[in-house]
């Protein structure tokens, strides 16, 4: 947690000097009464450990604590000069900035996913914040522009958009990222507070593995997050900013959601929005109908594409499919013999919805298709099918406005009233999901594993960069000793040796600081050899890697 050094100066000060000065503690002072140095006075802030739902509220929790060994100056001081005193807590001070400013810049970069999804976003709210996946580069390179944010990756679908973020600091780079949603959606940013949800680092990467597992699918086990998933790695392969560590996690989080649904029985039934879409339409239509009801697809993507299948599958043989063009509804007629399926050009859509008794769409638009005004002119349905005609709208932005609903004889329904369709088996979906969260713990102890054996890399850079100066500087001593009449030869050869004996005196610690993760016996090891060379050759005390990144995107946004 970066700490502001001139805030710790302004409080802390009036601390030590007053805890100086003081002749007795009063007696109901709870902390040690021993004669000590305020010198050794620690405090720090640190984020606690929240459990996950604390922070899907978006709220961190800070606690402010004296740690364990705190150490108070108490009436044993008495007799030590007063000057003294003053000067002694002025270093303690300067001590305690100093130390403040380097936890900062020493900070761990973190992995943050700052989302919106179904279960604590409205529709309304989520079609704004969407990004299409053509555009997904480009926000990728905006938010690697962000001063504090390293990589970045998108996963927008219909029932959710999250970003996931390497961030040299949490806050700062969480600030600037909601910053950058309600600047490209026009949403303010306390409103998108308001709903969204913040995780960090573990939970990041579990949360990431539930979603490719389909555990937090508004369907359990749904398929089509995992192609989504799969998506954004395609996507982001050469983008500049989906870097190792985001790249590293989606990549992962495909083999989890590989590995969820091959070993669980977690996509059987209705596993996709697609489906559910159709589920939902026949609940509502008298059981008597479903093979008879009148059926209109608006869009032949593939979501309508699954749509049409997942009608088939429920025993329709006759449907009308509204697209821009006819290859893919061609497509889908040749793969599904023995259906008919007729197509119509978009121009036509109204005219296909007079005889139509449930209506699905799921396109791109970014307009609405249907709205109150055209839909208030299409004639009554059949009482054999309930009377109602059913608009079931699968696409995010709304392809059928809200306000169709006001219209006589009309319902509306999209991806949020799908929770209607799997409130079944209960029992069955737990289960599951057990079954699957020991995977996913599992590998999220493999992936953490992995990004811990990261650690090292800016031991390893800065001990070769020590190495490297201190070779420079004794070849220039030696060279300067040789005069300057030796050949070019002589010195290529004076350099080829001292790089030679650097290199081979590196190979061994260089070794022990390589470590892929997959043996924790082996990762801690590799740890503790990184601390012991960041001790021996003072590596801690040069300018830190993160501290680097910050101070270069800094100075490149000011350009």
């Amino acid at each position: 947690m970066a700490v502001s050094s001139a805030f710790l100066g302004a409080k802390l000060e009036t601390l030590i000097v007053s805890n100086s000065a003081a002749a007795v503690p009063p007696p109901s002072r709870s902390l040690s009464s021993a004669a000590l140095n305020p010198c050794q006075i620690r405090v720090f802030c640190k984020p606690t450990r929240t459990r996950r739902a604390l922070v899907e509220r978006g709220r961190l929790a800070i606690r402010c604590e004296v740690a364990s060994d705190v150490l108070v100056q108490t009436a044993g001081d008495v007799d030590q000069n007063v000057s003294d005193s003053r000067s002694t807590s002025l270093s303690a001070l300067e001590q305690l900035k100093t130390s403040a400013v380097d936890r900062y810049t020493k900070e761990r970069s973190s992995i943050v996913v700052i989302g919106l999804s179904i279960h604590t976003t409205p529709v309304e709210m989520r079609e704004k914040l969407a990004i299409p996946e053509a555009e997904w580069p480009r926000a990728i390179a905006e938010l690697c522009g962000l001063n504090h944010i390293e990589e970045a990756a998108v996963l927008s679908t219909c029932n959710r958009m999250e970003i996931y973020v390497v961030a040299l600091s949490q806050h700062r780079g969480v600030k600037e990222v909601t910053e950058w949603m309600s600047k490209t959606s026009g949403i303010p940013v306390t409103e998108i507070c308001e709903h969204r949800f913040l995780l960090y680092n573990k939970d990041a990467t579990q949360h990431l593995f539930e979603v490719s597992a389909g555990l937090d699918s508004l369907v359990l086990g749904e398929g089509q997050i995992l192609a989504q998933v799969k998506q954004v790695v395609k996507v982001g392969q050469g983008v500049t900013g989906f870097g190792r560590n985001i790249s590293g996690l989606f990549k992962h989080a495909i083999t989890v959601g590989k590995r969820v649904r091959t070993e669980t029985n977690i996509a059987s039934g209705a596993v996709s929005v697609s489906s559910a879409a159709v589920e939902l339409a026949l609940m509502k239509l008298p059981q008597s109908c479903h093979n008879s009801a009148r059926m209109l697809v608006v869009g032949a993507g593939k979501m309508g594409k699954l749509v049409i299948k997942h009608l088939v599958a429920k025993g329709c043989t006759k449907m009308v499919v509204v697209n821009r063009t006819e290859e893919r509804v061609s497509a889908i007629r040749d793969e599904l013999k023995g259906v008919e399926i007729i197509y119509k050009p978009l121009s036509e859509m109204l005219t296909c919805a007079f005889e139509a008794d449930v209506i699905f769409t799921s396109t791109a638009s970014e307009t609405l298709l249907f709205t109150k005004e055209n839909v208030h002119d299409l004639p009554p349905v059949s009482h054999e099918v309930g009377g109602l005609r059913l608009f079931v709208d699968i696409s995010v932005p709304r392809n059928v406005g809200a306000c169709v609903a006001d219209v006589e004889n009309s319902r509306v329904y999209n991806v949020d009233d799908l929770k209607e369709v799997v409130a079944a088996n209960k029992e069955d979906r737990i289960r599951k999901a057990m079954e699957a969260q020991e995977i996913i713990g599992e590998e999220s102890k493999q992936f953490e594993a992995w990004r811990d054996s990261l650690e090292t890399v800016p031991t390893i850079k800065k001990l070769r960069a020590y190495a490297e100066r201190v070779r420079a500087a004794e070849l220039e001593k030696c060279l300067s000793k040789m005069g300057d009449d030796i050949s070019k030869k002589t010195k290529r050869a004076v350099d080829d040796l001292s790089r030679g004996i650097v290199n081979k005196l590196l190979h061994g610690p260089m070794q022990h600081l390589r470590c892929d993760g997959s043996d924790s016996r082996t990762l801690s090891e590799t740890l503790e050899n990184m601390h012991a060379l960041n001790r021996m050759f003072s590596l801690e005390t040069e300018i830190s890697v993160l501290e680097q990144k910050i101070r270069a995107k800094v100075e490149q946004n000011q350009k």
